[in-house]
């Protein structure tokens, strides 16, 4: 006997991925983030593609993963998908310190992040 499967929270024409504790500030990734959000999926790829953040490159690599469990697990088409979320969530903040003058320190904080993209099937307008 197993355990009774827990019921989808998201819609049955979405698909998701998530990223763990990605190396860069929340504050950072949420920019990037923002400039993908309602695009067409093609779009946002372009988009990313040609991006001259760092984190664009990781932001990008969820984005395929996201459209990868749509066509996958999911039965979407590509063409018509939309990032319709791109949530951004503070992880954790390793915590470092450098020797200053005088007997001081000076705190260094390393804060890492969690990325979460949705893309939704849309209907074709007539």
């Amino acid at each position: 006997m197993s355990k009774p499967s827990h019921p989808r929270r998201l819609a049955d024409n979405e698909a998701k991925a998530f990223a763990k504790t990605i190396r860069v500030s929340p504050q950072k990734l949420n920019l990037v983030a923002q400039s993908i959000r309602g695009l067409p999926a093609e779009r946002a790829l372009a988009e990313l593609s040609f991006s001259r953040k760092r984190i664009a490159v990781t932001v990008k690599t969820v984005l395929q993963a996201a459209i990868a469990n749509a066509e996958n697990n999911h039965q979407l088409d590509v063409d018509r998908l939309v990032v319709s979320e791109a949530s951004v969530g503070k992880a954790f903040v390793m915590k470092r310190f450098r020797a200053r003058a005088r007997g001081r320190v000076g705190k260094i904080q390393k804060p890492f992040s969690n990325l979460t993209v949705v893309v939704r099937e849309v209907e074709e307008e007539a």
